[in-house]
């Protein structure tokens, strides 16, 4: 045997030799850092507890629990389901403030349920208006509610853009309970986007660009009301509206005369 072909036997042992330890190295970094991470985990348990040292042995722990890990959602999600049945049984008792207690742990097992935040803004909203003057917190606890019912709606709308209801429960609030028509003009005309034919939206929204001191939009709506509803209440109403508007233009157009 020449030496060339000693010295390409000696290399080739050299690089098996070279690999063997890569990746003997290799499977002790990654038993290393499996135990690291069952460790990880011990310590963030509260009552500590062994667990399985390596990242087969948690699969294999998750695989031999994970009926009963998948059940445990399935309750929570259930349980969630009956605290939104309970808050609404309550609210039609009229108890909007034990409905509410009873939606924010219906909340907890399902926080992405625009629903669920819809319905916080309604009762919230109906415990702000509830509020009388018993004790000088009353005011505190009006605006708590109020800010409540406002953070609520936004976050309904904000998980569902397409949802019509928070819109118009907004719109109200701003326009009726916070005096701030102005802000609620953009949600009701959402709403109505969403909605089209609604005579309640069209009310508020009228009422809010009439607040504003926008009278043409205002009469724009209410006649628009009138062609589209069948009710002549209804139709009533709004001409009374559009005739109370005539009436303020023309006192302030005498006034300007004057």
């Amino acid at each position: 045997m020449n030496k060339k072909v000693k010295d390409a036997i000696m290399g080739i042992l050299v690089i098996c030799i070279i690999a063997a330890a890569a990746l003997s190295l290799y499977k002790c970094e990654k038993d290393k850092g499996g135990r690291e991470l069952a460790r990880r985990i011990s310590a963030l348990s509260s009552r500590g507890g062994s667990v399985p040292e390596t990242i087969e042995g948690l699969k294999e722990a998750i695989a031999l629990y994970e009926e009963q890990i998948e059940q445990h959602v399935k309750n929570g999600a259930q349980t969630g389901v009956y605290w939104k049945i309970l808050a609404i049984r309550l609210a039609d008792r009229g108890m909007h403030r034990d409905a509410l207690d009873a939606i924010e742990r219906a909340i907890y097992y399902n926080s992405g349920d625009p629903t669920l935040f819809y319905l916080t803004g309604e009762y919230a909203s109906v415990a702000a208006a509830s509020t009388l003057n018993f004790s000088p917190n009353s005011g505190a606890e009006r605006e708590q509610f109020t800010g409540l019912a406002e953070s609520a709606y936004l976050r309904s709308i904000q998980l569902d853009p397409l949802y019509a209801r928070p819109c118009v429960g907004l719109g109200i609030l701003y326009t009726f309970d916070l005096g701030r028509p102005d802000e609620a003009i953009p949600y009701l005309e959402r709403y109505l986007e969403l909605t089209s034919n609604n005579t309640e939206g069209m009310f508020v929204l009228a009422r809010a660009y009439f607040m504003t001191g926008d009278y043409d939009s205002a009469v724009r709506i209410y006649e628009r009301i009138i062609s589209r509803s069948k009710d002549q209440r209804v139709k009533e109403n709004a001409q009374n509206n559009i005739a109370e508007i005539q009436n303020i233009r023309d006192f302030n157009w005498s006034l300007l005369d004057d």
